[in-house]
């Protein structure tokens, strides 16, 4: 008599082997051309594209940015997020739509979340990363860089972010030019995201500094509707568009 040893699996072992995988994918800071080929193969090859959205609407400058790269058939999903300043709520979306990734890579489906720029600088997918982290650590995580606003600013007005021994300062204007402020020692560069928020005390910050001799706004940095301001200090007068950083530079012999 042959005996047939039978296996039963429950959990674990046979859940590993059918675990998509999480790539997260920064697609750079607008013009479509500028996500590197590794990004625009993996987005045409996984089963979900996931993107970050106002809870205010469903648009996702992300997903039309990487439109061009995401097949018909590929499902597209438009996670909503606070734009609250109430920290409970924020850390509860991000666990809830960790949650909903992780679903989505234990039937075994590959998934992309895009995120403008870099997706490890100043980006949602930070947050969500952590989270998938702590919430299923064997699920595998894979993610692409992308190139940021700055980057592609500094290309459009042909000024080098940093040279020679030079430090480079990326901050948030979110709360204006505090942190140009606490500095002690002035970086010889600087660039303010999210500039339009308090563009009014981040130039008062520029000045009280002395030595920013050349301060560049970039509005919608290399999409159709893109906008230099050779001079901040215009903004002082009107409200900069939504997507609006500044580089400062100290005076150097490129200034």
């Amino acid at each position: 008599m042959k005996l047939i040893q039978i296996k039963i699996c429950i959990g674990g072992d046979h859940m590993k082997q059918d675990l998509g995988t999480l790539y997260g994918i920064g697609v750079g800071p607008g013009d479509p051309e500028l996500l590197t080929v590794k990004s625009a193969r993996i987005i045409s090859e996984v089963d979900v594209v996931f993107a970050a959205a106002s809870t205010k609407n469903n648009y996702s400058l992300a997903v039309n940015i990487a439109e061009p790269y995401i097949p018909k058939e590929t499902t597209v999903r438009v996670l909503q997020f606070p734009m609250s300043k109430n920290k409970e709520e924020t850390c509860k979306a991000w666990k809830t739509h960790a949650e909903t990734i992780i679903s989505v890579l234990e039937e075994g489906k590959n998934a992309a979340f895009l995120t403008l720029g870099d997706p490890m600088t100043y980006s949602t997918y930070g947050y969500i990363l952590q989270n998938i982290q702590n919430l299923a650590p064997h699920v595998p995580i894979t993610t692409i860089p992308g190139i940021t606003s700055y980057q592609a600013a500094a290309a459009c007005i042909n000024t080098p972010l940093v040279e020679g021994e030079e430090c480079l300062m990326v901050v948030s204007g979110v709360n204006g030019g505090d942190r140009l402020r606490q500095a002690t020692i002035k970086p010889e560069n600087v660039v303010f995201m999210k500039a339009y928020r308090n563009i009014k005390d981040i130039n008062a910050a520029i000045e009280d500094a002395s030595g920013y001799a050349r301060c560049v706004g970039v509005s919608n940095c290399s999409l159709p509707d893109q906008k230099i301001y050779p001079d901040t200090r215009e903004f002082n007068d009107r409200i900069p568009e939504y997507w609006t950083l500044i580089i400062a530079k100290q005076s150097s012999n490129h200034a």
